[in-house]
């Protein structure tokens, strides 16, 4: 949940001259994943409003989740504050759905270079729209998680629209009709929901045309790059409205005000910055961004005061602008055209999964250790993912050097 992972960023189109129906291709996906962005982000200011009304009416389910809650609060030492119980909650739910996603993506993005893109992309869109419908109407809180457990399971359409511009002036794959045996057998489908599987792109490896030597070793890096990336940086995004509510007493408005400086300095950015950053020079942006993190965390753990506290959430909202659109666009130069989709979808699925654990854990790190201890730790820590991506070269770079 939130803005860190640039989840539902566009993907950058290849930087030449489109011709008409790929100038539309565009525009259909950038309006699909806007329409999807305010769906999302509507729930965010909405959700504890939507837990306390669950809450006074002694639903049962909701009971049995609040007091999972107030153990685990308990456990790491949380004090027994209301506000925090409410983001601690509504953190619990957001891994879960980032958990969904991490089951649902992959197999998605092998299934769409199995039956195509669009009748996959529609399905999703379908399922999207129809946990938009279930929300709206619900008036339980097992509704309320129906609606997000329909979310998760048809998130992939983010994937998919990176494999979708991927796709664009690449030949069409040539033995699509081969691809079944990636989802329907037993030990693809393992290679598509283990976390070590998709840590080595193993269906990818095992699959057709599959990218070899030091390309195959290059993607295995970066998907190791995203996931530690997205971990850390969920976390302590997670972490950050507990930081601003017991520092400098940010109310619920404040908050919102804070995410919206956040959120526009990320559209500023992407449309600015991002998108102008040449082909072949993605990872060398990534680094700088990845870099520009270390500071960015130290003074939002260390500073007491509002223009440092700035500062901090400027160097952040940079950085969140750069790092997952650059290293996804990379990805997608990795596969033969009838991969793009798992390739894209394995990505996707580090990602949830990296977001599904980095807040219950970085959560546990700021109630045990403290906000500067637990910031500086992982401000130090994404140092990690850095050194791994030095010395990576671009795909094509790669092409020229065989």
């Amino acid at each position: 949940m939130g803005w860190g992972g640039g989840e539902s960023c566009t993907p950058r189109p290849p930087i030449r001259q489109q011709p008409a129906q790929e100038r539309r291709v565009v525009t259909v996906v950038f309006l699909g994943l806007l329409l999807d962005l305010l769906g999302f982000t509507l729930l965010l200011p909405l959700l504890p409003g939507l837990l306390e009304s669950h809450s006074r009416a002694h639903d049962p389910l909701y009971g049995s989740w609040q007091r999972g809650v107030d153990w685990f609060a308990t456990a790491i030492g949380m004090p027994a504050e209301k506000r925090y119980n409410s983001v601690l909650f509504g953190g619990l739910i957001g891994s879960a759905f980032s958990l969904l996603q991490f089951l649902s993506a992959p197999l998605t993005g092998a299934v769409s270079d199995c039956l195509g893109r669009r009748p996959v992309m529609l399905l999703s869109l379908v399922g999207l729209a129809t946990s938009y419908v279930v929300w709206a109407t619900s008036r339980s809180f097992a509704a309320f998680l129906a609606s997000r457990v329909i979310g998760g399971i048809s998130k992939g359409n983010v994937s998919l629209s990176t494999a979708i511009i991927a796709d664009l002036g690449s030949p069409p794959a040539r033995t699509r009709g081969m691809a079944p045996s990636v989802t329907l057998g037993l030990h693809a489908t393992t290679n598509l929901l283990s976390p070590l599987a998709l840590l080595r792109f193993a269906a990818v490896a095992r699959g057709q045309d599959p990218p070899e030597g030091d390309r195959l070793s290059t993607l295995r890096r970066l998907g190791l790059v995203y996931f530690l990336y997205l971990f850390l940086f969920s976390g302590l995004e997670y972490t950050l409205s507990f930081l601003v509510h017991q520092r400098f007493q940010f109310s619920t408005l404040q908050q919102g005000k804070m995410f919206f400086f956040i959120g526009l300095t990320m559209a500023t950015v992407q449309g600015t910055y991002a998108r102008r950053i040449s082909p072949g020079r993605e990872i060398a942006a990534a680094k700088r961004a990845m870099l520009l993190l270390v500071p960015a965390f130290l003074l939002i753990g260390w500073t007491y005061t509002l223009p440092l506290l700035g500062l901090g959430l400027l160097l952040y909202s940079f950085a969140a602008a750069i790092v997952v659109p650059c290293l996804s666009t990379v990805v997608a130069g990795y596969g033969s055209p009838g991969q793009k989709g798992t390739v894209m979808g394995t990505l996707r699925s580090l990602g949830a999964l990296a977001r599904a654990m980095g807040p219950m854990v970085a959560a546990s790190g700021y109630w045990l250790a403290g906000a500067q201890v637990c910031f500086t730790v992982c401000s130090g820590l994404f140092l990690l993912p850095f050194f791994l991506l030095c010395k990576r070269r671009h795909p094509a770079q790669e092409l020229k050097a065989e």
